[in-house]
């Protein structure tokens, strides 16, 4: 499989796009600086950023492995428990939540912290959405999955 048909595959979730435009909006229209010197948020935010494309990186190419055939990461053919999946059902979000913050800190942005979780609140209907079709597809499988396996952060139920 070829980089494109797998990067074809990355989704750009619509409330991570929203946020990201709000953070550049209003730290534009309203400075908000985070304190502290220059590097210590050029550092951060590149850990944060390079975090969130691993976990992302990591979550595709763990689905990838799981498919046989034409890989369509909206339409999954088997339900994935392993690498990344193991600790969290959605770390792709947790990945764009990673990315939106690490940009907003590398930019010395204080707004990151406040449009990043709105942004989560944001996709969180829709991620209940594609539990429900989780369910439906994989029946008792996903509700055991979803019994073991926290919604996003490991340790948080």
């Amino acid at each position: 499989m070829g980089a494109k048909e797998l990067l074809g595959n990355v989704p750009l979730p619509p409330g991570q796009l929203v946020g990201l435009g709000a953070d550049i909006v209003l730290g534009r229209l309203k400075p908000a600086r985070l304190p502290g010197p220059r590097t210590v948020h050029r550092a951060a935010g590149s850990g944060l950023l390079v975090a969130g494309c691993a976990i992302n990186a990591w979550s595709l190419l763990e689905r990838r492995r799981q498919s046989s055939g034409a890989f369509d990461l909206e339409r999954p053919q088997s339900l994935v428990v392993t690498g990344p999946y193991a600790s969290s059902r959605h770390p792709m979000y947790v990945g764009w939540w990673l990315i939106h913050l690490g940009l907003g800190v590398l930019q010395g942005s204080a707004w990151a912290f406040a449009t990043t979780p709105a942004a989560a609140l944001a996709e969180h209907r829709g991620v209940l959405a594609e539990e429900r079709t989780l369910a439906e597809s994989f029946g008792h499988a996903y509700a055991a999955y979803a019994q073991r396996v926290p919604r996003y952060v490991p340790g948080r139920r």
